[in-house]
């Protein structure tokens, strides 16, 4: 449904299958920060190795908020190491920035098209107040392949594994 605004940050000729990882910050990067970390994540793929190869990568940072990693491991799966080598750039990150990468309680939400996130405790009150619809745009950060990303990563609250743990389950309010 929402595949047309994530393709525009997708590079082209990685196969649906490839392998994405999402990182969430606990905030969004100025333009500033935005520049140097896409120059450290473009450093960081055009050297990738897995078992002695080169990987066939890409990363970003999109939306100013979420640094996605693709790899085609479609020919040969990415090795421990090359993992581990893209844990420590975002571990990294973290110290360069002050930022948090790994907050998995923290969900962003697209609202009037920015990105607004909200802990996880505080969604039952953020539902109650109509700040969240079924219809909300949902940052889904589960995709684990290309085609996750494009198909399921930005979602409507309702088509999300979150749905259901909403205090009104199969009866969300409707937005306006």
């Amino acid at each position: 449904m929402y595949t047309k605004e994530v393709e525009k940050f997708l590079p082209e000729g990685f196969p649906d299958a490839s392998k994405v990882w999402i990182f969430q910050s606990n905030r969004a990067f100025i333009e500033k920060e935005e520049k140097e970390i896409n120059e450290q994540l473009h450093h960081f793929y055009a050297q990738w190795m897995s078992h002695g190869a080169p990987v066939k990568g890409w990363a970003q940072l999109v939306f100013r908020q979420f640094v996605v990693v693709m790899a085609d491991d479609t020919a040969d799966r990415i090795c421990g190491s090359a993992t581990d080598g893209m844990m420590r750039l975002m571990k990294s990150l973290e110290r360069q920035y002050s930022v948090n990468l790994f907050d998995r309680m923290m969900l962003t939400f697209l609202i009037n098209d920015k990105a607004e996130m909200l802990p996880y405790n505080q969604l039952p009150y953020a539902v109650e107040k109509g700040f969240i619809h079924q219809d909300t745009l949902f940052f889904n950060n589960v995709a684990v392949t290309k085609k996750d990303l494009l198909e399921n990563w930005l979602i409507p609250v309702k088509n999300s594994w979150l749905a259901e743990r909403l205090p009104f389950g199969n009866a969300l309010p409707q937005s306006n």
